[in-house]
């Protein structure tokens, strides 16, 4: 990340407020176009601070997220990720249908915290009908295990990279220190604002004519 700091003082590195403006540029450009084209960004931010922006953001744009833990293999065993998700729906609406009714009360205290653990884990992801066309993480560093899934499956990655995270395994790097709650908020809400405002929309407004036309 040399290239990305522009001094240190104290044995505290200072990030180059230039280049991370640059980078949130960038990410929100090529984000900007991928959901023009309707395609699918994959939002991950496991840790404390980035838990409620991510959910939110992600929640607000209609697209999948991940913020308990990433779960292992959810893109390089996507076959066995989406048996989950099946099994989980079909608990759901299994529940919602009274069929729960037939068991006893351990029985279905049993299925709801089923539910629940599913739920935890994978609700985030339960509308993924195929992998992600990008995924946006906060973190690099500590999501190290969803970037290299990524990067095996040719997936591009936008995430947020501190003085520890490794650049050269994403494709658009924005340089910022991801521990600062403030810092993750802002550049999250920036990137989601740029997505929202690609992303197509639909009106059911249709124009009528005047009499007079």
């Amino acid at each position: 990340m040399a290239k990305y700091i522009y001094t240190a003082r104290d044995g505290v590195h200072i990030l180059d407020l230039a280049q991370t403006k640059k980078g949130i540029e960038e990410a929100a450009k090529y984000l900007g176009s991928m959901a023009s084209e309707g395609r699918v960004i994959l939002f991950v931010g496991t840790k404390r601070q980035a838990q409620e922006v991510v959910r939110r953001e992600a929640v607000r744009l209609g697209m999948p997220y991940v913020t308990a833990r990433w779960i292992g293999g959810l893109l390089t065993n996507w076959e066995q990720v989406q048996k989950r998700l099946a099994k989980l729906a079909d608990l759901k609406d299994k529940r919602n249908r009274g069929d729960f009714k037939v068991y006893t009360k351990r029985e279905q205290l049993l299925l709801d915290r089923e539910i629940a653990k599913l739920e935890k884990f994978f609700g985030g992801v339960s509308t993924l009908s195929k992998l992600p066309d990008v995924l946006f993480v906060v973190d690099s560093h500590r999501e190290e295990v969803a970037v290299k899934e990524a990067r095996r499956m040719n997936i591009p990655v936008v995430a947020l990279v501190d003085t520890n995270g490794d650049p050269a395994l994403i494709d658009y790097v924005i340089p910022v220190n991801d521990d600062a709650v403030k810092s993750v908020e802002l550049v999250v809400t920036a990137i989601a604002d740029a997505i929202a405002g690609s992303k197509p929309q639909i009106s059911s407004n249709k124009q009528e004519s005047s009499p007079n036309e």
